[in-house]
C-alpha cells in the first residue's frame, strides 16, 4: 500500500479494534459492572480445584464463576488497560451451554495472551494489520481448554515485536503494573500478569522465548511455569516471528497462587494434549517424581547469585538470600554455585534468537506503527551497515573496553546459513557442558536465581534495559524448566543502592539496567525467585516451589497478594 494510506488505514484499524474493545465492556450485561458482592468473594477466595469439585457437585454454576471474575476483570483492565479481546458476550456465555461439565477444569474461567487463536476473534499480535481478521475455528491451545470444561473469557495485551519486557503498542495501548502505574507489568506476557495478579483471574496462559512468563511474574507478584518444549501444547498460536526455532518459544502457565499453578499443569497434562498437537511429547502427569520430591526430607539447593553479566540489584538479592537462609535453617543443603559461562549463553542466545537480522518482526509493521524501544534498539543495530558497526564494535572493545557490550551488538546482525547452522552446533555444545557439570558437579536437585536483575523497568525502560535478560533467556537456550515466585516487595531503606555505587564501571547491559534502578521509587513493587530445574522437569519444580512456599509461610515470610478491587 502507498505510505500515506498505509499509516491512515494503520490509525483506522487501531481506532476500530479499541472502540471494539469498548464497545464490547460497555454492552456487557449489567451483572459485569456493579460492585463485588458477598456472593462473588466467596467464589473469588477458592482455588480452582475447589472451584471445580463445586461445578462437578452442581453447587455452583459455571455462569456465576465467569460473571464473578468478569466483573473483577472489567474492573482491572480499567485501572491497567490489560484486556485485548473481550470474549464475555456474545463468546463465552454462550459456550458455557456446551461445556465439558465433568472435565478437570469445568466452568473455570481462562485467559488467554493475544497471540493465542480462539475462533471469532482477532489475533493481532499488536500489529494493526492483523486486525479486523478473526480466525474462522478454535486453535489447539484453546479446544484442549473447551474440552476441558475451561471458559476462554479475556485475551490480554502484549507488546509489538513480543520481544519486550514492557506491554504497548498502537493498537491496545500501553498495559501499566497494578501496584504502580509508573512501571511496566512485564512482557511479553504482561496483560496476564496485570489481570491476574489483580485477581481478575486465577488462570492463563503466556508464552516464553526469552522469560515471557516469567519475567512478568517477577515484575507483577504472580506464579509461573516456564515448561520445557514438548511437555506443554504449541499449536494454535500467531507469532511475531514465525519459523524462528533457534530458541523456541514455549506457551505455559501462569496462576494467582502456587495451588492453582500445580492443578492447572496437572489437569493440562491429564488431557493428553500428544493426541492434539504432535510436538507435545507423550509424558503423563507423574505423581511420583512430584510427590518424592515433597516428601524428601533434606533438598540440595544450588544458588546462582548471578549472571555473570548483571549484578542482581538490592533488592533481588535480599528476595533469593531470603529464601535460601529460610531454607538453610530448615535443614537444606544450600551450595553457591557457579555455572558454565552464562554470559556465553546471552550471547549465545541473542544471535539465535534475531539471527535474521529482526527482518521478520519488522515485516508486518505499516508505515508510522510505533515500535517498542528495546526492539527498536535491535533493530536500529541489525540495520547498521557492516564497516559501521564493526568500528562501532572496536571502538567499545577497545576504547571503552567493555567487550563483552562490543560482542552483544556485535551479534545483532543478520547471519548467514552457514553462521546459523554454526550457531545451532554451539548451542548444542553448550547443553552437553551444562548437563555434563549439573550430574557431575553441582549434583542439585534444582537451582535458585533471580528472575531479573531488577523489578519492574518503568515505561520506556526497555529501551536501555534490552540486553539485561541473562537470567531467564540461559534457560530458554538449555531448555531447562523454570518455575517464578513471589516472595517479598521493594522497600527504599533496605534496598537502596550503596552510597559508593559506581554504575560507570559497569558493562553497557549493567549500566542499561541499572539506570532506572530506584528503591524510592520501586518501593512496593514485588520481586520473585527463580526455581530451576533440568529438562522436562516440571513436577520437581512445582514441587520444590510448594517447599518454598511452606517454608517461608512457617517463619511468617509467605507472600501478600495484592487486594481484589471492589
Amino acid at each position: 500500500m502507498i505510505t500515506p494510506f498505509d499509516y491512515l488505514e494503520h490509525r483506522r484499524a487501531c481506532r476500530q479494534k479499541q472502540l471494539e474493545r469498548s464497545n464490547r465492556i460497555a454492552n456487557l450485561p449489567p451483572d459485569y459492572h456493579g460492585p463485588v458482592s458477598p456472593e462473588d468473594r466467596q467464589i473469588l477466595d477458592k482455588s480452582i480445584e475447589q472451584l471445580v469439585q463445586d461445578v462437578h457437585k452442581q453447587v455452583i454454576r459455571p455462569i456465576d464463576i465467569l460473571r464473578s471474575y468478569g466483573k473483577v476483570a472489567i474492573k482491572v483492565h480499567a485501572k491497567t488497560n490489560c484486556l485485548t479481546e473481550v470474549m464475555i458476550n456474545p463468546g463465552a456465555e454462550k459456550w458455557i451451554e456446551n461445556i465439558n461439565l465433568k472435565g478437570p477444569l469445568a466452568g473455570i474461567p481462562i485467559s488467554l495472551k493475544d497471540s493465542i487463536i480462539v475462533g471469532g476473534f482477532d489475533t493481532s499480535v499488536a500489529y494493526s494489520r492483523y486486525t479486523g481478521k478473526p480466525y474462522p475455528r478454535d486453535g489447539t491451545i484453546v479446544r484442549i481448554l473447551k474440552d476441558a470444561g475451561a471458559i476462554p473469557y479475556v485475551k490480554t495485551n502484549c507488546p509489538i515485536t513480543l520481544l519486550s519486557f514492557e506491554s504497548t503498542n498502537d493498537v491496545w495501548g500501553r498495559t501499566t503494573n497494578p501496584h504502580n502505574i509508573n512501571y511496566s507489568p512485564g512482557g511479553s506476557t504482561g496483560g496476564e500478569s496485570a489481570l491476574l495478579a489483580y485477581g481478575g483471574g486465577r488462570i492463563g496462559i503466556g508464552s516464553d522465548v526469552a522469560g515471557s512468563v516469567r519475567v512478568p511474574a517477577h515484575f507483577a507478584g504472580i506464579y509461573s511455569l516456564r515448561c520445557s518444549t514438548g511437555r506443554w501444547p504449541k499449536a494454535g498460536m500467531d507469532t511475531s516471528n514465525p519459523g524462528q526455532e533457534g530458541i523456541p518459544s514455549v506457551f505455559s502457565p501462569m496462576t494467582r497462587t502456587l495451588p492453582d499453578l500445580v492443578y492447572f499443569t496437572k489437569s493440562m497434562i491429564e488431557m493428553k494434549p500428544w493426541e492434539y498437537d504432535h510436538s507435545v511429547h507423550p509424558i503423563p502427569w507423574r505423581a511420583d517424581m512430584y510427590e518424592s520430591t515433597k516428601a524428601q526430607k533434606t533438598l540440595r539447593i544450588g544458588v546462582m547469585e548471578t549472571d555473570g553479566v548483571v549484578p542482581p540489584s538490592p533488592a533481588c538479592a535480599r528476595a533469593l538470600s531470603t529464601v535460601t537462609s529460610t531454607l538453610s535453617s530448615h535443614g537444606h543443603t544450600i551450595i553457591p554455585l557457579t555455572p558454565p559461562s552464562p554470559s556465553t549463553a546471552l550471547l549465545l542466545a541473542s544471535s539465535l534468537l534475531i539471527s535474521d537480522g529482526c527482518r521478520t518482526f519488522l515485516s508486518f509493521f505499516r508505515t508510522g506503527e510505533w515500535n517498542d524501544p528495546g526492539a527498536a534498539q535491535l533493530s536500529f543495530y541489525a540495520s547498521l551497515p557492516a564497516p559501521l558497526r564493526y568500528m562501532h564494535y572496536l571502538w567499545t572493545k577497545y576504547v571503552r573496553r567493555d567487550p563483552l557490550w562490543a560482542d552483544l551488538l556485535w551479534e545483532i546482525r543478520e547471519k548467514t546459513v552457514q553462521e546459523q547452522w554454526q550457531l545451532v552446533a554451539r548451542r548444542e555444545a553448550y547443553k552437553v557442558e551444562w548437563h555434563r557439570w549439573w550430574q557431575e558437579e553441582a549434583k542439585v536437585d534444582v537451582i535458585l536465581c533471580p528472575p531479573n536483575a531488577t523489578p519492574a523497568v518503568p515505561h520506556g525502560g526497555m529501551r536501555d534495559a534490552v540486553g539485561s535478560c541473562g537470567y531467564t533467556f540461559m534457560f530458554n537456550l538449555l531448555d531447562y524448566t523454570a518455575g517464578v515466585l513471589p516472595i517479598t516487595h521493594v522497600d527504599s531503606k533496605l534496598d537502596a543502592l550503596p552510597a559508593d555505587f559506581d554504575v560507570s564501571k559497569m558493562n553497557g547491559v549493567a549500566r542499561g539496567a541499572y539506570k532506572h534502578y530506584d528503591a524510592e521509587k520501586m518501593h512496593g513493587l514485588p520481586v520473585g525467585v527463580q526455581v530451576v530445574g533440568q529438562r522436562l522437569q516440571e513436577e520437581k519444580v512445582l514441587a520444590v516451589m510448594e517447599r518454598v512456599v511452606q517454608v517461608m509461610e512457617k517463619e511468617g515470610k509467605g507472600y501478600e497478594l495484592l487486594e481484589i478491587p471492589d
